[in-house]
Formats: C-alpha cells, sequence, structure tokens
C-alpha cells in the first residue's frame, strides 16, 4: 500500500507488477481506482456549465454516454484537470476528476453564470476497473449487463446483487469497463468480480500499462504550464462549439507557436529512462522526459518527453541517464498495439 493523492493505494497485489501488468494484456485484471474524484453534476443548468468550462464538446454525444475532456487554466491555458464526463441521464453528470482535483473542477463549474446542483460523492462509492482482452468475457459469469456496456457507453447493472454503474472507459489500452459501487458493497462487488477468474492488479502495472498505451498522467504530461496543444490532444478540443474556460489563452498559444510537443521515445535495450532526464540531439539539449519506464511487453525502456520540436519517427536522440548517454528513437506512441 502506498500515498497517492490523499489515499491509501494498493501498489502491487502478491502476484507482483510484472506479473500484473501481463494479465491485463493477456487476461483480465480488476484495479481499485476509488481515488478518482465524482462531482455529480445535475439540474437544468448541468449541460450549460460543463459545456462552458470544459474543452470537448456534449453535443457531440448524448445522455447514456462517456466523454473524455479538459479544464483549462484561463490564463495560460495549462491543463489543470482532464477528466471523464459519464452523462448518465439528460440532467445528470458523473463527472470524473483525477485524484486531488475534484475541488478545483467544482469551483471552475460554480464560476460562471450557470448554476447547477453539484455533489461532491466520492466517499459514497468504490470504482473498479476491470480491464483486459478478456475481461468482457470473464466479468460476463458475474453480471452479463455490465459486461455488455459498450465502449464510451454509461449503463445499470447489477453484480452480486448490487445496482452499480457502469462505464466502457479505462486507461490501460485495453477493452473494459469501470463499475462505479455504493462503497458499503465494494468488497462485495469485488469478490464477485475476483471469483470470476480476474486478476486484482494495483498501481505498479496501471502505470506501466498506461505508458505503453501513450496515455497522459496528470502531473506529468500534463499540469501547471502544460496546454493541450503541448501534449498533443488538440482532438478534445472544440472551439466551433463557442465560448469555454480557456479557450482565448490556448488559441493565443496555438498562433504564436507551440513552443514544445509531446514525443515517444523507445530506449535501445532495457535501462528504464525517467521523468526529469534530458534529452539530446547532436549532443544538444531539447526537452526532458516526462515519464518514463520499462516496457513489459516490448522488453525495453520507453518514455514520454516534451521536445523543444517536432522530430519525425525514427529520429535517433540519446537520454542522459545518470551522467551516461542512452541511445533511443523516436516513435509516436502507442508503444503496444
Amino acid at each position: 500500500m502506498v500515498p497517492f493523492g490523499g489515499w491509501d493505494m494498493p501498489l502491487n497485489y502478491s502476484a507482483g507488477t510484472l506479473a500484473e501488468h501481463q494479465a491485463c494484456r493477456d487476461d483480465a485484471v480488476v484495479f481499485d481506482v476509488s481515488h478518482l474524484g465524482t462531482l455529480r453534476v445535475t439540474g437544468p443548468d448541468a449541460f450549460d456549465a460543463l459545456q462552458a468550462a470544459f474543452t470537448n464538446d456534449l453535443q457531440r454525444i448524448e445522455p447514456g454516454r462517456a466523454q473524455y475532456t479538459h479544464l483549462l487554466d484561463p490564463d495560460d491555458a495549462s491543463v489543470l484537470d482532464d477528466i471523464i464526463v459519464w452523462w448518465v441521464d439528460t440532467e445528470r453528470f458523473d463527472v470524473m476528476p483525477n485524484a486531488s482535483n475534484t475541488d478545483r473542477v467544482a469551483a471552475a463549474l460554480a464560476e460562471g453564470s450557470h448554476r447547477p446542483e453539484m455533489a461532491d460523492v466520492t466517499a459514497t462509492r468504490a470504482v473498479l476497473a476491470v480491464q483486459g482482452p478478456e475481461a468482457r468475457a470473464k466479468l460476463a459469469a458475474a453480471s452479463p449487463e455490465a459486461a455488455a456496456v459498450e465502449r464510451f457507453r454509461v449503463g445499470e447493472a447489477e453484480i452480486a446483487g448490487v445496482t452499480c454503474l457502469v462505464a466502457g472507459t479505462g486507461y490501460t489500452g485495453e477493452d473494459g469497463v469501470e463499475i462505479a459501487v455504493p462503497a458499503a458493497d465494494a468488497g462485495n462487488v469485488w469478490q464477485a468480480v475476483v471469483d470470476t477468474g480476474i486478476t486484482p492488479a494495483g498501481l505498479g502495472a496501471r502505470d506501466t500499462l498506461r505508458l505503453e498505451a501513450g496515455l497522459p498522467l496528470h502531473g506529468n504530461e500534463l499540469g501547471p504550464g502544460i496546454t493541450t496543444a503541448q501534449a498533443g490532444l488538440m482532438w478534445v478540443v472544440r472551439p466551433e462549439k463557442g465560448d469555454f474556460r480557456g479557450k482565448a489563452a490556448l488559441a493565443a498559444e496555438v498562433a504564436r507557436g507551440i513552443p514544445r510537443r509531446l514525443h515517444g521515445l523507445v530506449v535501445d535495450g532495457r535501462r528504464p529512462p525517467r521523468g526529469g532526464q534530458s534529452v539530446l540531439l547532436d549532443g544538444e539539449p531539447i526537452g526532458e522526459i516526462s515519464s518514463g519506464n520499462f516496457s513489459p511487453v516490448r522488453e525495453q525502456g520507453i518514455a514520454l518527453a516534451f521536445l523543444d520540436r517536432a522530430l519525425a519517427d525514427g529520429t535517433a536522440v540519446t537520454i542522459d541517464v545518470r551522467g551516461s548517454q542512452v541511445d533511443a528513437q523516436v516513435q509516436r506512441p502507442p508503444f503496444v498495439d
């Protein structure tokens, strides 16, 4: 168990991080991700409040679906949080911020002209993420309804006699679902999932899985001083929908020229790069790593790095790993298909 965002969270279970990682790539695992926040936004102003606060456009989806989006700083367009919105029904949205950002997201939603009803319901539920190529097949033994919730859809399902809210979302690059469970029933639902043969997995595997998938982590690839454009995620920005928080600041950065861009790097060998290490091109520093680790599937080091220029796939660079130069090549994520 380790501290994470104000929570005590499992780093790994008895199998260990490498085995849990491989179980997700080959079979199915379940993560406890209850540290994610849930801000329930309801009422006739809920839709307009979310539209004014976040970058993506809810008009592109409908009730019963989920959407990935960003909350920007209005002054410099930094990504204050990246969020999944579960649109449960017409006037109810379950907004899922990162571990410690729920209050920040609530404040942003409250600052506009719209006045939705908001409740932080994080403490009332647990969230279990069932992920992997066999996730749906195995979960169906406990709940056919939960296993049938399609990618980026949202629906109710009964598991172990408990009514849960299920979304076809995740953070591993694999197929699967995330299940919001009433907190008092979380242990029973967890056991029902594990009894199907799904392997428990902790934060260690979750991080290596998301890195292989090239997914950003808030505080590393998103956060203060890092914009959606720098992170290469402009597909979550829909300026045509109208005004939203940070829109002008982001447009101004794009007009000036994006000062750095996120790239993927693959190391020649097993040595894992780490965040903060310098990346060099022809001996000159051009940026630094934001996240790095050993890829269990590729059996080599991989990294995400912010570089001050756009480089083509295959470009040779070096990484300064504690004073020694490690060869690497640029590769567009994901690192594992």
